[in-house]
């Protein structure tokens, strides 16, 4: 009896200490296993910039001992390349999605990484933090998930204009390098059920995206956090305030009667690793990761690390089976000890692929979804992405996705908007084989001010007409014509879409080209020709070669009445009609 009241109480207080985390939450039940181990004990912090990372080359991956969902993909590569059956056919029917970018760090209305900004005195974020919360040794980030409450977010509505705008699938962040999550996390306590909105924002968005027939994936960006939160570690350097720590060095101890007692700030900030020489340095950069290398103090802290990074995304896929998984980075994916995946070399991603991978087998039947993998090279199972820029020339060694924000990531005031600056972005990318997905900031209340609205219903009116030209195409043999920048074709310009990418300019003559899944060619001109102007698509010129058919008709998208054309050596000839009321671009079918 002794021995199994002995079990009992073990048991018990196991469940009790679990219980402490996750206070509030709505948690599994209980039949589900709980698969993190308990956080490691961290050595004693020693002084800043003391201690050299370990070298990351010469260290061996680790493979993290966490169960998948049973079937041929295994976490390795070689497997998941073996077992891929490549791009979903729905992905290149789609081209143009809407980023969702949107959580906690909206309120700071600072633009992106307002939540390691506010902690960098001199900056934006840190100015506007002061003056709408306060100083944030006394109201930190965590009470900035406190208080938001983004009461006017309706998933199933922006969902629906979305939809009304031509977009075809949404990129929903998960979790942002801020670490919070935005669903019912099994494995994260910080998360929008527990604190804040006390609200599944994901599982909304996935339940609006379903019901509208939308295609979802979900983005997760919180590899970062453990160099990133490294500003919430440190102090103002003057001041009336000088020496006074930020809230990471927090300790669950510290909660005891407090609004978040039992909930653990490691878990929300990480730890301090500021012992790591250039760390520090690189927390307070404009943009930095940290240096190169393994943090090698730290090994069990990592590999737990490390393990509840690829816990939450099992969560989010096991839970909400999205149609495809985002992860951020610079490097070929995240626990690559270098790049954004320095600290640790490890087989996370690999372990969430295959697993991600073997469920959708299970669910659906067939392996129709992906895994972005952000600048990682080619690599069957993987999809690219380009952010801000597009390429040059046509790309089709893998597929990609270009995303850029409208303004920035997260909302600031003062933003551009403008459909014309969209469309174009829409163009460039799909004449290069590639997808478009936009971000459009919202407000810290989960609302849209009245220039997005009008924005996206324009860009709904192009889409209407010109869909056939977009919708499920691919390159041509050549991105487009016109006119030369450095001996090369003019494009919009790089960064978020804001008041320069508006203003750029382009001709009538300035041409981009499809193929539509019709087999028919698209010619659109990338602003709209004057009435009766008679264009020439030199491309199409029997001396050109590019286009060895003969042309049997030539339409003008949206446009009822018979165009006047001819093929010439030297191009196809085609005379506008009298009357042109159509905005931003039109689209020419060459038949």
């Amino acid at each position: 009896m002794k021995r199994i009241f002995g079990i009992i109480l073990v048991v018990s207080i196991a469940f009790l200490s679990l219980n402490a985390q996750n206070k509030k939450a709505k948690t599994r039940p209980m039949t589900e296993p709980y698969l993190l181990p308990p956080f490691p004990t961290v050595p004693a912090i020693l002084p800043q910039d003391s201690f050299t990372v370990g070298d990351w080359k010469s260290f061996p991956e680790i493979k993290l001992n966490i169960p998948i969902a049973s079937g041929p993909f295994q976490p390795n590569w070689e497997s998941i390349e073996k077992n891929y059956p490549g791009e979903p056919a729905w992905l290149r029917e789609a081209k143009f999605g809407i980023w969702v970018h949107f959580g906690p760090q909206s309120a700071g209305e600072s633009g992106d990484w307002y939540a390691r900004n506010m902690y960098k005195p001199g900056t934006t974020a840190y100015k506007n933090h002061l003056k709408k919360y306060g100083h944030p040794s006394e109201f930190g980030y965590k009470e900035v998930l406190r208080d938001w409450n983004p009461t006017k977010l309706d998933p199933a509505a922006l969902t629906k204009l979305y939809q009304e705008a031509g977009a075809r699938f949404l990129m929903i962040q998960g979790v942002h390098h801020d670490n919070y999550d935005m669903w019912n996390s099994r494995y994260q306590p910080w998360n929008s059920v527990n604190i804040g909105p006390k609200r599944d924002l994901l599982g909304e968005w996935a339940k609006a995206c379903r019901a509208n027939g939308m295609h979802y994936g979900v983005t997760f960006h919180h590899e970062y956090t453990w160099w990133w939160w490294q500003t919430a570690f440190g102090s103002d350097n003057e001041g009336p305030k000088k020496g006074i720590p930020y809230d990471g060095k927090l300790t669950l101890a510290d909660g005891k009667g407090k609004w978040w007692e039992g909930y653990d700030p490691r878990l929300l900030y990480g730890i301090n690793l500021r012992e790591y020489k250039g760390v520090t340095k690189a927390a307070n950069s404009g943009w930095s990761s940290s240096p190169a290398g393994i943090f090698s103090n730290h090994i069990e802290y990592a590999k737990w690390y490390a393990t509840q990074w690829a816990l939450r995304m099992m969560d989010v896929v096991e839970h909400y089976d999205p149609d495809f998984i985002y992860t951020d980075g610079t490097v070929q994916g995240p626990f690559t000890g270098n790049g954004t995946g320095t600290g640790i070399k490890a087989n996370a991603m690999q372990t969430v692929i295959a697993d991600y991978y073997n469920r959708t087998l299970k669910n659906r039947g067939v392996a129709n979804t992906f895994s972005i993998v952000k600048f990682r090279q080619k690599t069957n199972g993987t999809v690219n992405t380009e952010e801000h820029g597009l390429p040059t020339d046509i790309k089709t060694d893998q597929p990609w996705i270009g995303e850029t924000p409208v303004g920035d990531w997260f909302y600031a005031p003062d933003f551009t908007y403008d459909s014309g600056m969209m469309i174009r972005y829409i163009i460039e990318a799909i004449a290069r084989d590639g997808n478009a997905a936009i971000n459009i900031a919202i407000l810290p209340d989960g609302s849209l001010d009245a220039g997005s609205v009008k924005m996206l219903k324009e860009v709904g009116v192009w889409m209407r007409r010109n869909g056939e030209a977009v919708y499920g195409s691919h390159a041509w043999k050549i991105p487009g014509e016109g006119e030369l920048v450095d001996g090369k074709l003019k494009k919009l310009p790089g960064g978020a879409l804001n008041r320069r990418q508006a203003d750029f300019k382009y001709d009538a003559q300035d041409i981009r080209f499809t193929v539509g899944k019709n087999g028919a060619l698209y010619a659109f001109c990338m602003n709209v020709p004057a009435p009766g102007m008679q264009l020439k698509i030199k491309s199409l010129g029997t001396d050109a070669k590019h286009f060895n058919k003969p042309v049997k008709d030539v339409r003008l998208l949206g446009y009822t009445g018979k165009l006047q054309w001819k093929l010439e050596a030297d191009g196809l000839a085609i005379t506008c009609p009298d009357k042109i009321p159509f905005a931003t671009s039109v689209v020419f079918e060459v038949e």
